[in-house]
C-alpha cells in the first residue's frame, strides 16, 4: 500500500549566490564589503566559517548541492554534460513527500536531452539558459524598456570583445530589472502561491553574480569610492605558484582595459569596485527575500540557507575571478549560513570543516523527512543546535586530475604528475602562519611529515567516500544494483562501514 505522504512543519529556501569570495561580507569583518542582509542572516543563525565547495566551477558544484554527492561519485567535472537521469535531488525528494519544489534563476545543471531535476520541480525555470527559458527574460526586459540590455552574460556594447572578465561598470537598468530582480519576481511569486494554498514549499533561488560580467545596479556602483584600496596583492607577484597559476596571471596583468583609462591600475580598480558592488547588490536580493518570509508570516517556519557554489580570487594576485581556481582557499572556501527558527543556535559561529554535500542530509533532517540514502554529506543538525566536535577531518574540493584537501591548519593541493610533465609540483599552506598562501611549503623537508600526513588524508577520503556501483556480496534487487535508485529505499550496504564490514568478512 503506497504511503501518505507527511505533512511537513519547515520550508525550505536556499540562496545561491555564483562565485562569493567568502572573506567578502560585513559578518567576516571585511573592511569595504557592505553586506547588510546578510550580515542579519548571520545574526540569525549559524556560519559555518570553513565550508567548502566540492569544486571549482559551477555545474559540477550545483550536482553536487542538489544530489549530496562529490564529484567522484556522480561524475560531473565540466561545464556541460547529458543528463543524469540515475540521479536524484533533495528537491525530488521533498517533493515526494508533500512539497512544492522551484529552481529558479542561474541553474547551471546538466541539460541534454533535458535540464536535470526539472521533473523534481513544480516550478523549474533557468535564466540564463540559451533556450526559451532564458528569452522570457529578454522578452521581460523588451516589455519594460530594456531591450537589448543584458549585461549578466557580456557588455552589450562590445559584442566583438571577450574579455569582459577584466571589465566593470554600471548596469543601465535599476535592480528590479535585474537578472537577480526579475529572478526575485517569480521566486517570490512562487512563494506566494504555496503558502495561499497552504502547501509547504522548497525552493532554490540562485542569482548570476557577484560572477562576472560585473554590471551591478548603480545603486550599488555608487556604493564603493573609485579610488577603493585594491586587494591585496593585486599587482604582486605570485611566489611558489605552479605555471598555470602564473600564465593566468600573467595574461590577466597584460589584457588592455576596455574603457578610460584603460591602464591596469584602473582597470583592476574598476573590477573589484564592480565585484564589491555584485556583492552588495545581491545582498539587497537576499534582503528581499527575507523581507517577504517575514510579510507572509512564515519566516519562523522556514530553513534559509545561504551559500555560493565557489568563491572567486576578485583581483588578489591579480586574478579577476576564479581560474585556476583550485589553488587558493580564496575560491575552494564558500559562505555557508543556516537560519533555522526554534533549531539553530543564533549569531553562533562553527570553525569545524563542513561542505555543500552537507546541505542536502542537514535540509532533510531539519523538515524531519526520511534519510536520503544516495547522499555523501554530514547531517549539521547537530552543529546548529551548539553541538562541538569534528563534523570531519578533512574536506576535499576536486578536479579530474587535482584535489584540494584542507585539514586543521593545513591546506594541499595535489597534481598529477601529467599536469606538469617532469616536475613534482605541488602546494601547501599553513594557513594559520600564511593565510593568503604566499609561502608554498610543498618541497621543504622540514614540511615533508605534514606532505605526507596530507596526502595519506586524500588518499582516505578517495577511499572511504567512493560509491561503487556493486560490492561483493551482491546486493541486487530486480537484477540491478541498489545503488542510487530513485525511490530512496536503497540498501545502506553502501555506506562505508558496510562497506568495510563486508570487505574483512568476504575478502
Amino acid at each position: 500500500m503506497a504511503q501518505t505522504p507527511r505533512t511537513p512543519s519547515k520550508n525550505v529556501v536556499l540562496i545561491m549566490t555564483d562565485q562569493h569570495n567568502a572573506a567578502c561580507t560585513g559578518y567576516e569583518n571585511h573592511p569595504q564589503a557592505l553586506t547588510p542582509h546578510l550580515d542579519r542572516l548571520a545574526e540569525q543563525g549559524t556560519r559555518f566559517r570553513h565550508a567548502y565547495t566540492p569544486n571549482p566551477i559551477c555545474l559540477p558544484t550545483r550536482v553536487s548541492l542538489l544530489s549530496g554527492q562529490y564529484c567522484q561519485n556522480h561524475g560531473y567535472y565540466g561545464l556541460t554534460g547529458p543528463t543524469p537521469t540515475h540521479l536524484p535531488s533533495f528537491l525530488g525528494h521533498f517533493r515526494a513527500h508533500g512539497y512544492a519544489t522551484a529552481a529558479i534563476g542561474k541553474l547551471h545543471l546538466p541539460k541534454d536531452p533535458r535540464g536535470w531535476a526539472r521533473e523534481d520541480c513544480d516550478v523549474y525555470h533557468d535564466t540564463l539558459a540559451n533556450d526559451g527559458e532564458g528569452m522570457a527574460y529578454r522578452n521581460y526586459l523588451k516589455r519594460v524598456g530594456f531591450a537589448g540590455e543584458v549585461d549578466a552574460r557580456c557588455l552589450p556594447e562590445f559584442p566583438e570583445k571577450g574579455n569582459y572578465t577584466f571589465e566593470a561598470r554600471p548596469s543601465r537598468m535599476p535592480f528590479e530589472h535585474s537578472i537577480e530582480g526579475f529572478t526575485n519576481q517569480q521566486s517570490l511569486h512562487f512563494m506566494d502561491e504555496a503558502v495561499a494554498r497552504g502547501q509547504p514549499f522548497c525552493m532554490e533561488v540562485s542569482y548570476h553574480r557577484p560572477h562576472q560580467v560585473y554590471t551591478p545596479a548603480q545603486a550599488f556602483w555608487d556604493l564603493y569610492d573609485d579610488d577603493l584600496e585594491l586587494p591585496p596583492f593585486a599587482l604582486d607577484d605570485s611566489p611558489g605558484r605552479p605555471p598555470h597559476f602564473l600564465e593566468t596571471v600573467a595574461e590577466n596583468l597584460s589584457t588592455q582595459g576596455l574603457y578610460e583609462p584603460k591602464d591596469l591600475e584602473a582597470r583592476m580598480r574598476r573590477v573589484w569596485k564592480g565585484y564589491l558592488a555584485c556583492v552588495s547588490h545581491c545582498d539587497h536580493a537576499v534582503g528581499q527575500v527575507l523581507d517577504h518570509l517575514t510579510e507572509l508570516g512564515v519566516a519562523d517556519d522556514t530553513i534559509v540557507v545561504y551559500t555560493a557554489d565557489h568563491g572567486a580570487y576578485s583581483g588578489t594576485f591579480g586574478l579577476s575571478e576564479k581560474a585556476p581556481g583550485i589553488c587558493s582557499e580564496q575560491v575552494c572556501r564558500v559562505p555557508y549560513l543556516w537560519r533555522v527558527p526554534g533549531v539553530a543556535k543564533e549569531n553562533l559561529r562553527v570553525d569545524e570543516l563542513a561542505h555543500l554535500v552537507d546541505l542536502a542530509p542537514t535540509a532533510a533532517s531539519l523538515a524531519g523527512l526520511p534519510a536520503m540514502d544516495w547522499v555523501d554529506g554530514v547531517d549539521l543538525s547537530p552543529w546548529l543546535r551548539g553541538g562541538d566536535g569534528p563534523i570531519r577531518g578533512a574536506a576535499v574540493t576536486e578536479n579530474p586530475w587535482s584535489k584540494s584537501v584542507r585539514w586543521d591548519r593545513w591546506r594541499l593541493v595535489h597534481y598529477q604528475p601529467e599536469m606538469f610533465p617532469g616536475q613534482d609540483l605541488g602546494e601547501l599552506y599553513d594557513l594559520e602562519a600564511d593565510p593568503w598562501e604566499r609561502n608554498n611549503l610543498y618541497a621543504d623537508p622540514a614540511h615533508a611529515q605534514t606532505l605526507n600526513h596530507g596526502r595519506r588524508l586524500l588518499l582516505e577520503w578517495l577511499i572511504d567516500t567512493r560509491r561503487p556501483v556493486t560490492t561483493w556480496p551482491n546486493l541486487l534487487r530486480d537484477g540491478q544494483p541498489v545503488p542510487q535508485a530513485r525511490d530512496g529505499k536503497q540498501s545502506n550496504a553502501y555506506t562505508p562501514d558496510a562497506r568495510r564490514s563486508l570487505t574483512l568478512n568476504y575478502l
